[in-house]
């Protein structure tokens, strides 16, 4: 009997946008998957060979990488920050976008000024951080966080932040402001290079995706 293919998809702020996409590439989870209240992480689909997970984002790309999911859908910034060489996003299925931003207090001392030689900067995008800094000639002493990152500037954890924008509400509501964009972001469909070579389905798979791309694409 084939083993069934696992598809892992991020809970939040993607998975709404997502859930449509995928299910006109015909990945559709069971019922229960909708129900708020279910805490089960693992579901099956309206495919006999294909169940999904669903874990945190940075978790997606970690999965998948590994093999553990053979396919998945996660945000651009995800797969920058890792960069994992078993990852492979042929499709930006044109959903979940935003940017990846520094941010800095309105009230900064520094606003309107270059970047110091050396900055402490709270994120949970270590990776992407230090190499955007470093390209700038700014060492950038990275304090990692998962959430709350507004707080940092104010309680004096960081001079900075770097974190996802999209409308730019929460940074005004916190005193803070836009000062670079570093990358857009937008949601990617991932899947296992050994996986890939190796199952026809996740080729379909990817087919399927990459024709809604092009469909959307031509509108």
């Amino acid at each position: 009997m084939t083993k069934p293919l696992t598809f892992a998809v991020p809970k939040g702020r993607i998975l709404d946008e997502a859930l449509p996409v995928m299910a006109r590439a015909g990945v559709v989870p069971e019922s229960g998957f909708h129900d708020k209240a279910n805490r089960a992480l693992s579901f099956d689909t309206t495919r006999d060979d294909m169940r999904l997970i669903r874990v945190r984002a940075f978790d997606v790309a970690t999965f998948v990488a590994f093999g553990a999911a053979q396919a998945g859908i996660v945000g651009s910034d995800v797969i920058e920050e890792f960069q994992y060489s078993e990852l492979y996003a042929p499709v930006d299925l044109g959903i979940g976008h935003c940017r990846l931003s520094v941010a800095e207090p309105v009230d900064s001392r520094d606003r309107g000024h270059e970047y110091a030689s050396h900055l402490r900067i709270a994120t949970k995008y270590p990776n992407i951080t230090s190499r955007w800094f470093e390209a700038k000639g700014v060492q950038a002493e990275c304090v990692k966080l998962n959430g709350a990152m507004e707080l940092a500037p104010t309680l004096g954890l960081s001079g900075r932040i770097v974190d996802l924008v999209s409308t730019g509400r929460t940074l005004q509501q916190n005193g803070l402001v836009e000062k670079d964009i570093i990358m857009p972001v937008s949601a990617r469909l991932i899947v296992n290079r050994a996986a890939l070579k190796k199952d026809a389905r996740l080729g379909e798979l990817v087919d399927a995706f990459r024709a809604l791309s092009d469909q959307e694409a031509a509108k």
